[in-house]
């Protein structure tokens, strides 16, 4: 699927109307070039292609193979203020992040109550620009029993991409479901101690009524 996108120069320090983007486009062998854009056409075009697919940016009629590459955001209210966009050689091997998609149905999840563990969300890959895709799709059906996992080398990725993530990390997992505790809690070792407390200085309190000790004695020798 192709993936365009327009865009105007910019200016340096242009102020650009509220439904105006700022970006960048660069690349190995070009000279930065600052671009606006329309925000709505942005948010359309990347909800779409990510950060894992290539756009064809038409820059007044000059076209770029672009990714987009960082997107910054406003601290305050996180809307977009600027993306930057970097220009891929078609020719040259590039490194990125493709998502994962989890499908099907788990056995152990439908059958035995268990809970799926998902330790990655995407992979790391290297390839030619062309070769790039959507996403890779990881069958959770595979996770029938407690010991099941899967791993990222038992993922179906073209043989044109080469996984960069160790083959032997677990993708994703199951994990038995916690058994609530029927039996009441004991008392905490704590209020043991507490109560152990209150009634030594109990038996302090009741061997201390009276005169203090010597006072009788001290009262014969004065008479």
């Amino acid at each position: 699927m192709d993936f365009k996108l327009k865009a105007q120069p910019r200016e340096r320090k242009e102020k650009l109307d509220k439904d105006q983007l700022a970006g960048v486009v660069y690349g190995k062998g070009l000279d930065s070039r600052s671009i606006k854009m329309s925000k709505s056409d942005f948010l359309r075009v990347f909800n779409e292609a990510g950060e894992s697919n290539l756009i064809q940016l038409d820059l007044e009629g000059e076209k770029f193979s672009v990714l987009v590459k960082e997107i910054q955001t406003h601290p305050v209210n996180d809307l977009y203020v600027h993306v930057d966009f970097y220009q891929v050689n078609m020719k040259e091997k590039i490194t990125t992040e493709i998502p994962l998609e989890f499908i099907g149905e788990s056995k152990a999840v439908k059958e035995l109550g268990s809970i799926i563990i998902k330790e990655l969300t995407e992979i790391e890959v290297e390839c030619l620009p062309g070769d790039l895709v959507d996403h890779i799709e990881v069958n959770i059906s595979k996770l029938e029993d407690f010991n099941d996992v899967i791993k990222v080398s038992d993922l179906n990725v073209s043989e044109k991409m080469e996984v960069l993530n160790d083959a032997d990390s677990v993708v994703a997992m199951v994990t038995e479901p916690r058994e609530e505790e029927e039996e009441e809690p004991e008392p905490a070792a704590a209020e043991e101690e507490a109560v152990d407390k209150v009634e030594v200085e109990g038996e302090k309190k009741e061997g201390s009524e009276g005169k203090p000790e010597g006072e009788e004695e001290n009262k014969d020798k004065k008479e």
